[in-house]
């Protein structure tokens, strides 16, 4: 037993494991594993990464490279038209699996599956569907038409749109499952309520659906938001940057860099993606408080 001197009289004072309660000392034990998991696998990833980025000179570097340039704007266009789109989709369609019929809940199992599946296989799967020489889209178009099918990720433009494309397609079956969830807490007794009135397809979705959904929809943008910015298959196994490295985005620009053993590049790279970043889950935290 320790002893603390306290002006004229001395304090006896018990050591921490005597001052622990078993239960205390239990998730004492419990929890080291997790936290040095932690530190392992997000702590120390993260502090060396941003440690590796800490030169100005990688910024000044990337400033001039314009493949971060076109990645940048590549990202926006990724995000702006990517998400809404998807967003769009998946609330018109939560509307139409709502509906209590047989044949729709088989259709909804088979429209789960492409965000249930792996994204190797599927996202594969539709680079080789788009070969020029034996792809099975191209071959048809020959099939049909007597003519050789477009190259369809030679030009950027087309190629980004795809990698767009199988983005909305990965991910949408998820979005529309969680929408859905929020048509089915809607009472029915509202829309009864409206159909006597007489209310229309549109009035009910303007005053009672959107209403309703509104607070999901923005939380689910939000989210999708901050999960789209490093969305890495999408554009990686479709397209692998190119071509000419002209659909990079932000999330796949860093291994371009690694390729060219250009870490520091690397690491800058995806830094420069938190600005981006960290205001969606600023307001997305703020939203979840609420």
């Amino acid at each position: 037993m320790a002893i603390t001197l306290s002006g004229d009289h001395a304090i006896p004072s018990r050591p921490l494991s005597a001052r622990l309660t078993t239960p205390q000392v239990w998730g004492v034990l419990l929890l080291a594993p997790y936290l040095l998991v932690f530190l392992a696998f997000v702590v120390y990833p993260v502090g060396y990464g941003l440690w590796l980025a800490r030169h100005p000179a990688s910024y000044v570097a990337l400033y001039h490279d314009p493949i971060f340039a076109r990645a940048a704007v590549n990202t926006l266009i990724f995000l702006l038209v990517g998400i809404n789109v998807k967003m769009a989709i998946a609330l018109f369609l939560s509307g139409f699996f709502a509906q209590q019929r047989s044949w729709i809940k088989w259709l909804s199992v088979l429209f789960i599956l492409p965000w249930a599946v792996p994204s190797i296989p599927t996202i594969l799967s539709v680079r080789f569907m788009l070969n020029p020489e034996w792809g099975v889209i191209n071959q048809l178009i020959f099939k049909f038409t007597a003519e050789d099918g477009p190259n369809w990720l030679n030009d950027p433009t087309v190629a980004l749109g795809m990698a767009i494309g199988v983005h909305i397609w990965k991910s949408l079956p998820f979005w529309t499952l969680i929408l859905l969830t929020g048509r089915l807490a809607i009472s029915h007794d509202l829309y009864e309520a409206a159909e006597v009135d007489g209310a229309s397809w549109s009035q009910k979705f303007r005053y009672i659906t959107w209403p309703s959904m509104q607070t999901l929809y923005v939380t689910c943008t939000l989210l999708s938001m901050i999960w789209t910015l490093g969305d890495f298959n999408s554009v990686y196994l479709l397209t692998g940057g190119g071509p000419a490295d002209l659909t990079h985005v932000l999330a796949t620009l860093g291994i371009r860099y690694l390729r060219l053993d250009q870490l520091s590049l690397a690491m800058a790279s995806i830094v420069c993606a938190l600005p981006f970043v960290l205001p969606l889950v600023y307001f997305m935290m703020k939203r979840l408080s609420r």
